[in-house]
């Protein structure tokens, strides 16, 4: 795997972002471990997460105009990652959503820059879909193109049906998805580690049932 991944992986654990046990998802699955971003929650995280995003993205060689993010949790990683790639050399204009659009002031249902051109989306995960279909949705209204999604962790298990959260707006909206890391990651990471063979038995046999193959 690319280097910035199992970085991630070992970054996430060290900040408790990443934990093993046992966790019920809004699916009602018992999963093995537990992945959440909002416990990256300091500046010193925070700015180490947003400089994996952009690792991520210039990985992907996803052509791009600006970046936006869907409030809550996008605000702060649309932002941490716009600094992020200014700081490699890339000053790129960015935008959030309002959860409720202002009939004040300059108005409007976006702070930041006009939507225009082709717009990656920073997101945490996908778990329905529903956070990246608004985003399209209100990208699209604007007169702007959505061209990529980049998350935290791929979590690579089924949604509805036999395809992922990830493979569905994939297949829908025909834009790539581009994770940071994906559970395989986790998986080659454990597979490395001696310590963590319980955790490794776990997070495999989760996979081995819920999993999903990359397309």
């Amino acid at each position: 795997m690319p280097t910035f991944r199992q970085d991630f992986i070992r970054f996430a654990l060290a900040h408790e972002a990443l934990r093993f046990g046992e966790f019920q998802t809004k699916a009602g699955r018992l999963s093995p471990y537990f992945f959440n971003t909002g416990l990256f929650n300091d500046g010193a995280s925070l700015q180490q997460l947003t400089q994996f995003y952009a690792q991520a993205i210039l990985a992907s060689n996803i052509p791009f105009d600006m970046l936006y993010g869907p409030a809550y949790k996008g605000i702060p990683l649309v932002a941490g990652t716009a600094i992020a790639l200014a700081g490699q050399g890339h000053n790129i204009p960015y935008c959030f959503d309002r959860k409720e659009a202002k009939d004040h002031g300059e108005g409007g249902n976006t702070v930041g820059a006009k939507l225009q051109g082709r717009i990656l989306i920073i997101d945490d995960v996908i778990s329905a879909g529903t956070s990246v279909s608004a985003s399209i949705a209100l990208i699209r209204a604007a007169g702007a193109v959505p061209c990529g999604v980049v998350i935290a962790l791929d979590r690579m298990e089924q949604g509805q049906g036999k395809l992922s959260a990830v493979q569905e707006v994939q297949r829908s909206y025909g834009i790539p998805v581009v994770p940071i890391a994906t559970l395989d990651d986790l998986l080659a990471y454990l597979q490395e580690q001696a310590g963590m063979v319980q955790n490794l038995q776990a997070v495999q046999s989760y996979r081995d049932r819920y999993g999903v193959k990359n397309d």
